[in-house]
């Protein structure tokens, strides 16, 4: 197998695993703090996990601009989803 079909397989992996597990728990997460929920333990275990094996994955995205969009999308919908968390977490801690 060559480099090139076994960065393939890596990369039809990644998006296998975003579309399968990744967005859909993104997107529950973003509908709970939408509602005003705080995050447990395990959504931030999520978040950070994810984080990191985002940016452990940095030169594979640099390699493929195909696929930076869909990163940039993701990235996004995080932020949307830490900015919220924090808002409501104020929010709780204040009154």
């Amino acid at each position: 197998m060559s480099d090139s079909q076994l960065e393939a397989g890596v990369i039809v992996a990644i998006l296998d695993r975003m579309s399968t597990q990744r967005l859909p728990r993104a997107l529950d997460l973003k509908e709970k703090v939408d509602q005003g929920e705080r995050l447990d333990s395990f959504d931030i275990q999520f978040l950070q996990d994810v984080f990191e094996f985002t940016q452990s994955q940095q030169h594979t995205w640099e390699n493929h601009p195909e696929l930076q969009n869909i990163i940039a999308r993701l990235v996004h919908l995080y932020h949307e989803i830490t900015t919220k968390a924090l808002e409501n977490e104020e929010k709780a801690s204040d009154g």
